[in-house]
């Protein structure tokens, strides 16, 4: 099958002129012209096509791609890698996607916006040594894997639940609400079980680990990040008693 100069132009949104040219220099040459003078493509031409528009869209000039597919004759290996990078590429675009949709509606709210939000995507890494410190480095790979692998909808469902959640506390301790009543340690399940769909931590799957839950329980009085997030000493001292007494009569 072939397919015209002017509806490869259509198909790829490009010009005739842009793909005269990169016949001319060699890029993409057509399959076969004919006797009129049109040039004709078939499916090999078009492979070639993509690699060249999606090195175009790296930023890369003509001399540059040329120097490219020069050294990588396999279009269908030389695709596999760029498809590679742009799974990585949108998987970091979806976090922060997912990052400034966070923000807004946390300052739609009329809320301060977490640190710890608002710049997931752009330096994933930021936390790696704090985490493999407290928990080791298989639990920061296998959470890393699991929050790269979430689509959008499953890192906005994830942080949305945690915002509902956070919220939740916030309410409770502004009404002194008593840490081993029925709501708070209701507040203590949820945030067990929240906390058990993250791989990697002490207490995901079936058996949370107490020590865990106690101790972080206290990080988030001690940690002025998470006090803050919680609304202050007193909402993190809410959260630190009641996964306390959670966890001295569930694990």
């Amino acid at each position: 099958m072939e397919w015209s100069i002017q509806e490869i132009a259509r198909l790829a949104g490009t010009t005739s002129r842009t793909l005269r040219h990169y016949d001319e220099t060699g890029l993409v040459p057509p399959s076969r012209t004919g006797a009129n003078g049109y040039r004709y493509y078939d499916a090999d031409a078009l492979v070639r096509l993509q690699r060249v528009l999606l090195l175009r869209d790296l930023g890369l000039g003509i001399p540059a791609i040329a120097e490219i597919l020069h050294g990588h004759d396999d279009d269908t290996h030389a695709l596999e890698l760029h498809l590679t990078w742009l799974r990585e590429e949108q998987r970091r675009l979806d976090r922060q996607i997912s990052s400034v949709e966070s923000t807004i509606h946390t300052r739609r709210g009329g809320e301060q916006p977490m640190a710890e939000q608002m710049f997931d995507g752009f330096d994933h890494t930021r936390y790696r040594d704090e985490v493999e410190e407290r928990w080791g480095k298989d639990a920061y790979a296998r959470s890393d894997a699991w929050w790269r692998g979430l689509d959008a909808d499953g890192k906005k469902a994830f942080q949305d639940a945690a915002a509902e959640l956070i919220l939740a506390w916030r309410e409770a301790a502004a009404r002194g609400v008593d840490p081993a009543g029925e709501e708070a340690q209701g507040l203590a399940q949820r945030q067990v079980d929240w906390l058990r769909g993250i791989p990697g931590t002490p207490v995901s799957g079936d058996a949370p680990a107490k020590e865990y839950v106690v101790g972080l329980g206290e990080m988030y009085v001690a940690d002025p990040r998470f006090a803050k997030t919680y609304g202050g000493e007193q909402g993190a001292g809410l959260v630190r008693d009641a996964m306390r007494v959670y966890a001295d009569r569930n694990l």
